[in-house]
């Protein structure tokens, strides 16, 4: 299993073997983009793929959903796309790129990541307004932008964050660097760090992100494709992601 080396759009950048039709057999290279936010999860589920199925190779690109989508409706040759909303797909299919409809296979809800201790106290996301308090968001056109902004509109706040960036893995990351005092990134992001803590708010219950799945329409090994989507939708699949913090579709 590999991650891909930057954003892999070169068309000549990935070898991709292919099923044997003889046997039946799922071998050769599945190339996945996934949402940043799947990292962890992800990575888990790719390892069990490659246990289960010998001779398949999982690479992955991670990044923020639009970006990947954008690399995918430019040409960038890949398998399967998971993202972490539906519009990014949506982009994709509209663009002819998606073989099959996407399924929905996980839900997650925005939390407030501050340092662990909670130094500055934050209970509410009032607090992120507070003076003195610096905060990491999304930018909107992304997933977790879109989710902030409906969270903070749905709670009457405003805020100047110190920081916009371009996925939710980046965000964490001027948290974890004592960059910002908190960051509003998903509950499953905040698992996967030791370094920072949650504090859940009621208005992520009306943000809450649905992330589709789906084998693309030009994919290179289009078998091994659709038998990572199956396993990304099993009980295995769906108990790696339960752990992460991610919810049930």
């Amino acid at each position: 299993m590999a991650l891909l080396a930057g954003h892999g759009c070169g068309s000549g950048s990935v070898d991709i073997g292919s099923a044997d039709a003889g046997s039946g057999k799922i071998s050769g290279r599945v190339t996945v983009f996934a949402a940043a936010s799947l990292t962890e999860p992800f990575g888990r589920i790719g390892e069990a793929f490659e246990a289960a199925h010998p001779g398949t190779d999982v690479v992955f690109n991670f990044a923020g959903s639009t970006t990947l989508a954008q690399q995918l409706n430019e040409g960038a040759p890949a398998d399967v796309f998971a993202s972490a909303d539906p519009i990014p797909m949506r982009r994709v299919a509209d663009a002819g790129v998606n073989a099959v409809d996407p399924t929905t296979f996980a839900r997650n809800r925005l939390v407030i990541a501050v340092p662990a201790g909670n130094p500055q106290g934050v209970t509410r996301l009032s607090d992120l307004a507070a003076s003195g308090v610096t905060v990491a968001l999304c930018v909107e056109q992304v997933p977790c932008g879109r989710a902030a902004a409906q969270a903070l509109a749905s709670a009457g706040v405003e805020l100047a964050p110190a920081t916009l960036e371009r996925d939710v893995k980046a965000v964490l990351a001027k948290l974890e660097l004592g960059e910002v005092d908190a960051a509003l990134v998903y509950r499953s992001d905040v698992r996967s760090s030791a370094r920072v803590a949650g504090v859940e708010f009621p208005e992520s219950a009306g943000a809450i992100n649905e992330y589709p799945i789906s084998v693309l329409a030009k994919a290179p090994n289009p078998r091994a494709a659709a038998a990572f989507v199956a396993h990304v939708l099993s009980g295995a699949g769906m108990s790696v992601l339960a752990d992460a913090g991610f919810e049930a579709p």
